[in-house]
């Protein structure tokens, strides 16, 4: 029984491998950053979204090319949309999560800004450097998802929420792994029904709802964080507490690395406190594709 376990997981990995190299060969060759992009993790991450798929998963790829081509998320820099970051609604945590992974934090009780296209573009951008600092053999992210302060005058439209959605699914499939709604506001299960909508049934699987006064809730974010690490605001001990000067030197600095490992030539950016950005020594995997 054992041997035939094996050589059942032995052929399904052979087999995934075969799509791969089926996929490689079917977008045909490819140059610049879009060569970079397309690693066979990459292809990997693809066709699982696409149930092993071969067409649906070039056509998916495909897409994302295009889109990386022309919205260039990995050119977008911190000083571009620091503003929108002001006061915290989207940060990359200082911790990660029980497997590695990195953690995005999100208070939409602290939206301060109504342009859904600067919305957008802050979280792509935040969504490409978690991905850059993931920790080595990982891919995928966690998010934190902060409802205090929430109401309806600070929630984004569903318009934007169906945008949101789209990217995540369409260009980022299978780099988010939990989203974790925690404690939210009763009103706020009409608003979920209505993008619920827009998910597919494997991202909707992702998104768990959780409640302090909840045993099963207390225990499923124990399962996946160190209550040592877990702010306060999540049901853990730690402290929360957003510097947006501080995360700004942080973004500066892995702006240079994104700069770096795609190979963009350009000089630091002068950030608030007016001392620039200077580069760090850094080993990027291939785990910005």
């Amino acid at each position: 029984m054992f041997l035939l376990k094996k050589h059942t997981q032995k052929d399904d990995s052979d087999q995934r491998d075969a799509k791969i190299s089926e996929l490689r060969t079917a977008i045909g060759p490819l140059s610049g950053r879009s060569s970079m992009y397309c690693t066979d993790a990459c292809l990997r991450r693809y066709l699982e979204a696409r149930n092993w798929n071969v067409f649906k998963a070039k056509r998916m790829l495909e897409e994302t090319i295009k889109w990386r081509l022309t919205y260039k998320p990995e050119e977008i820099r911190w000083h571009e949309v620091a503003h929108e970051g002001e006061t915290g609604k989207v940060s990359r945590a200082n911790f990660h999560d029980r497997q590695g992974r990195t953690v995005l934090i999100m208070r939409p009780g602290m939206q301060n800004t109504i342009s859904a296209e600067n919305n957008i573009r802050h979280l792509v951008y935040l969504i490409e450097n978690a991905i850059l600092n993931l920790s080595e053999g990982q891919e995928q992210m966690s998010w934190l998802i902060d409802f205090t302060g929430f109401s309806l005058s600070t929630s984004v439209p569903i318009r934007t929420a169906r945008d949101i959605i789209y990217i995540l699914q369409s260009h980022y499939p299978e780099r988010l792994a939990i989203a974790f709604l925690y404690n939210p506001p009763r009103f706020f299960e009409a608003f979920y029904k209505a993008v619920r909508l827009f998910l597919d049934p494997k991202t909707a699987q992702k998104v768990k709802f959780v409640y302090p006064k909840s045993k099963d809730s207390v225990e499923l974010m124990q399962s996946y964080f160190d209550v040592e690490n877990l702010p306060s605001e999540f049901g853990g001990n730690a402290t929360l507490k957003y510097d947006h000067e501080e995360f700004s030197r942080s973004m500066a600095r892995d702006d240079v690395k994104t700069a770096k490992f795609w190979g963009i030539d350009e000089k630091p950016h002068q950030i608030s406190n007016g001392h620039s950005a200077t580069p760090e020594p850094a080993r990027i995997a291939q785990r910005a594709s």
